[in-house]
């Protein structure tokens, strides 16, 4: 099961990335919302990870674009210091509830 990490600042996502990666999850990231769009047309991610920087328009937009495309959660996050432990306490949870469910 993948996991797609939208957020504004690149280094912010690599960081998610890097965490998540390393407990063992499949998680691609990007920083635009056609990039996002375009990964999930393939219908290959069940999570969506949504940062705080992304504008309010846009996560509007793109729940309703996933809802279409088999994404089976969405989660809305805004990363706190330490970041790999937010990651761990807040996103790890939630994307192994989604796998549960798959």
């Amino acid at each position: 099961m993948k996991t797609l990490v939208l957020g504004r600042t690149p280094v912010r996502v690599a960081e998610v990335l890097t965490t998540l990666r390393a407990d063992g999850f499949d998680a691609e990231g990007v920083s635009t919302d056609g990039e996002a769009r375009g990964l999930l047309e393939t219908e290959e991610f069940a999570v969506l990870i949504i940062g705080g920087g992304v504008e309010p328009e846009s996560r509007v937009a793109l729940k309703e674009f996933v809802a279409v495309h088999g994404v089976r959660r969405v989660i809305d996050g805004a990363l706190t210091a330490p970041f790999d432990t937010y990651v761990r306490r807040e996103f790890e949870p939630l994307i192994r509830e989604a796998a549960a469910t798959a």
